[in-house]
Formats: structure tokens, sequence, C-alpha cells
């Protein structure tokens, strides 16, 4: 098992998911990416919820999380991810084709550390998805964590 905490991306399209998650492999990250397909997956996993209840290790490096998803949105993975104790220090980046105002203000309201536009281009969002996972997987320093205590508590 790696050693380097994983990569959660939340997203409930297959294809940009597909993309990201080879994206990401080739950026030769060795982190693990995990895929859930949509937002009350993402809050079982980070709370050890449901199948995840059994979830050892540590919390992700980084929540690749869309906006627009079915059951729970990401907005509203953000608000529980960010009003946590123990989940509030992950970065969260949100990765939408949402050009709206209205959403963009109220996700940094919330506590998202970066919100970039999908890239309508495949090439461009390749190169996206390459940029922001080796930055806050590889580059980026986060606080140490006690990943001991669960979230929610």
């Amino acid at each position: 098992m790696n050693d380097l905490a994983r990569i959660l991306l939340v997203e409930d399209s297959a294809l940009d998911a597909e993309l990201a998650v080879r994206a990401l492999g080739e950026s030769h990250l060795a982190n693990e990416v995990l895929h859930l397909q949509n937002g009350a997956e993402a809050l079982d996993y980070l709370f050890r919820r449901g199948e995840f209840a059994r979830e050892a290790g540590a919390l992700p490096a980084v929540v690749l999380l869309d906006l627009k998803m079915p059951k729970v949105d990401g907005m509203e993975v953000l608000r529980q991810i960010k009003a946590d104790a123990v989940l509030k220090v992950i970065p969260v980046v949100l990765m939408t084709s949402s050009r709206e105002e209205q959403d963009l203000v109220e996700s940094y309201k919330l506590g998202v550390n970066a919100y970039i536009v999908k890239p309508v281009q495949f090439e461009t969002f390749v190169e996206a998805v390459k940029q922001v996972g080796a930055f806050w997987a590889v580059l980026n320093e986060p606080p140490t964590i006690c990943i001991s205590k669960s979230p929610g508590k």
C-alpha cells in the first residue's frame, strides 16, 4: 500500500473522471486516485459511514470536487467538509463547468481552496488536471493532522 495520501475525485461524469484519472497518471503522481460518483458517496467516505465505515488510513491529500452532481451536490459536500474540525484542513478544489458568479462566491465563502472551470478542449482539460494534481498532491505542504480522530467528533 502506498504511503502517500490518496487523491479523492468526486465526479459524476464518467468521461470527465476517466480523463482526470488518466491525466493524474500521466503526471506520474504516486498517489492513489479514488473516484466516487456523487456527493453522498464522498461524504460517506470522508465521514467513514455506510460502506466506508471500516475504511482506515489517512485523509485524502486533496478533494477534486465537481459542483453539479446527483444526490448531494458539490456545494453541500464542501459545506460539510469545511464545517468539520478534522476534515476542514483538507484542500478542496472545485472543478466544474459552472461559470455562475454565485457559485464562485458561495464556494469561496465556504472555504474552497481553488475554483477551476473545466476547459472544454481535451488537451486543456488534461493539462489543468495535471497541474492541479501536481500542486495539491505534491507541492502543497499540508499541516500535520491527527487522523486518529474520527471526522464529525
